[in-house]
């Protein structure tokens, strides 16, 4: 009877594996992968819901409940570049100066922002003809640029952060210019 018996468990069926379903996080980093591949091949400009529709393989309302614009699309790439150059900060670095500090972080910035470089090309070509996103999003690098100057332990808080952020923002897209420019690997200009 035990034979028996354990010939019938051992004869069970091994329950099926089901493929995993790709979480939200998943189509997330989908749609933002798939937004920088539409500007870096067919331009900012190309760039839609219904282009990420077709690019991600998911449904119109998924990409809308994620984001409910490109810019949206791009503000959490920003996020994710934030997050990284925030990542890289350690304690250990407080005691250098502060000018190697915050040159320090905004070469990491540069260093995370390369592997996009084409498609961030073609979103900063592409938006030249349209000012009102660079006004919509003119908060959100000033907030990241606030980051940067917290990161460095120079704070962005008061009257005087607010004067710091907005100078180390220009002194940001001047760099930022010549970036866009720079072909060398090392980012020697």
């Amino acid at each position: 009877m035990a034979k028996a018996a354990k010939a019938a468990k051992s004869a069970k069926p091994k329950p099926v594996k089901r493929p995993r379903r790709p979480s939200g996080d998943d189509h997330r980093q989908r749609i933002i992968d798939a937004m920088l591949a539409l500007a870096a091949r067919d331009g900012w400009r190309a760039v839609t819901l219904n282009s990420l529709t077709a690019e991600t393989g998911l449904k119109l309302v998924d990409v809308y409940d994620h984001f409910p614009s490109k810019h949206a699309v791009l503000a959490a790439f920003l996020d994710e570049i934030d997050r990284s150059v925030l990542a890289g900060t350690t304690a250990a670095a407080s005691s250098d100066p502060p000018r190697d500090r915050l040159f320090d972080i905004m070469m990491r910035r540069f260093d995370a922002l390369h592997p996009h470089k084409k498609a961030i090309t073609a979103i900063v070509r592409d938006s030249l003809a349209d000012p009102l996103s660079y006004l919509c999003g003119a908060p959100r690098f000033l907030q990241s640029m606030a980051a940067m100057l917290d990161a460095a332990d120079l704070g962005s808080a008061g009257c005087a952060g607010a004067v710091k952020t907005k100078g180390l923002a220009l002194i940001y897209l001047n760099a930022f210019r010549v970036w866009l420019r720079d072909d060398t690997p090392d980012m020697s200009k």
